[in-house]
């Protein structure tokens, strides 16, 4: 029959074999992604449209030994690695869509960080100019990333706190006629939590349980929005709300005074700076305050330290790298945990990425050098040694 006749007669083996792999890379894929299919079986128009259905993921035993299960929903998974990505898109979109904001605009906002960040990106993705004043105490790798992203930022002084740099921004504004975003007061901001957040919630845990949602808030529009949504289906939810024990705006039942658009008029008497970045601004934002009454059920202020420290064991005991936000209401998350029934669960915010906090006293302790222990490692074998005050060492 010849090499021919040898090739065709092996063809069925060829394919089978061939068969075989393929059979097996799709029941590997298959298992790598939790029984679904790789890719997302769709293509998408821009970066907006990944914007949101950020995953749910359970906190094992090594950081949770209560009798209870503990979730938590990562909003570091959308595109610019916080909560506020949502925030940027809805008020802009809502803006496009009322005639608001036109081609050649420029948007302004006064921000933390992440709602500047994230503002940015619709801006750069929507080509507006974009201004975000931000004080001086927040992170400049925030202020890094905007510019990044095409933004200018305008620095404000620390002693001006978070009602300067809205002042500032409203000023810009005034002057040259750009758009505000107004976050902290804008209602697009708790609307889409409400239509967004809170249903993915409620699909995630669609015949399971859930008998607690904990959340902070920086302008309550997650806790207001996702709320709404949440106990109009589950009213027997119970929704903690956490602030910084050391800026206990609510807990000390003052009110924050306001100007006719909603904007706070002066600083909140109950505020101490604190290292929570992206929590509890200077004054009570409006669109916490347009929440329903006795929506939250319990009201948890939160130990700096033990916000720092929960955000650490996070990352270090279960992979999740969130920042100081999400170590404080993890916190709350677990605080909850020790009291609650056996069989509860609960599920909590993570609003950002540790990524943002570099510079922050989440990152404090932790060297960019080696420390004792791995140079022990690195010179436990006698090639690329790299030690302080000695010749660096390639081959032995």
């Amino acid at each position: 029959p010849g090499i021919a006749g040898t090739l065709r007669r092996r063809e069925p083996t060829l394919i089978s074999c061939t068969m075989l792999a393929f059979c097996l890379s799709s029941s590997v894929a298959l298992n790598l992604f939790g029984g679904k299919k790789p890719g997302r079986g769709t293509l998408y128009s821009d970066i907006t449209q990944t914007i949101g259905n950020t995953p749910v993921v359970k906190i094992s035993d090594k950081l949770n030994p209560y009798p209870v299960d503990v979730y938590a929903k990562c909003e570091f998974f959308n595109p610019l690695a916080s909560v506020k990505d949502r925030l940027a898109l809805a008020i802009i979109q809502d803006a496009e869509e009322r005639g608001a904001l036109k081609p050649g605009d420029t948007v302004v906002e006064a921000t933390s960080g992440n709602t500047g960040i994230a503002v940015a990106m619709v801006c750069a993705q929507r080509g507006y100019d974009c201004v975000i004043c931000m004080a001086e105490p927040f992170s400049v790798e925030r202020r890094r990333l905007m510019r990044m992203l095409g933004a200018k930022v305008i620095v404000t002084p620390k002693a001006g706190k978070g009602t300067g740099m809205v002042r500032k921004a409203e000023e810009l504004c005034a002057k040259h006629g750009w758009f505000l975003c107004h976050q902290f007061e804008n209602e697009a901001n708790w609307k889409f939590h409400e239509a967004t957040t809170g249903p993915e919630i409620l699909t995630d845990f669609s015949g399971k349980k859930l008998d607690y949602w904990v959340t902070g808030y920086g302008t309550g529009g997650t806790f207001n929005g996702a709320g709404r949504a949440l106990k109009k289906e589950r009213p027997d939810l119970k929704i903690i709300l956490a602030e910084p024990e050391d800026a206990g705006l609510l807990a000390s039942g003052i009110p924050t005074e306001r100007l006719a658009d909603g904007a706070p008029a002066g600083s909140h008497p109950a505020f101490k700076p604190h290292p929570i970045q992206g929590w509890t601004p200077d004054f009570i934002p409006k669109v916490l305050d347009d929440a329903p009454d006795q929506l939250n059920d319990e009201l948890v202020p939160i130990p700096a330290a033990s916000a720092i420290a929960t955000a650490k064991a996070l990352a270090a005991k279960e992979g999740l790298l969130t920042g100081i936000s999400g170590g404080g209401t993890m916190w709350a998350a677990l605080e909850t945990a020790k009291t609650a029934p056996e069989g509860s669960v609960i599920l909590a915010m993570l609003p950002d990425t540790g990524e943002r906090y570099l510079s922050t006293p989440l990152f404090a302790d932790i060297e960019a050098d080696m420390n004792e222990e791995e140079l022990e490692i690195a010179t436990s074998t006698p090639s690329f040694q790299l030690v302080p005050g000695k010749e660096p060492v390639l081959a032995a």
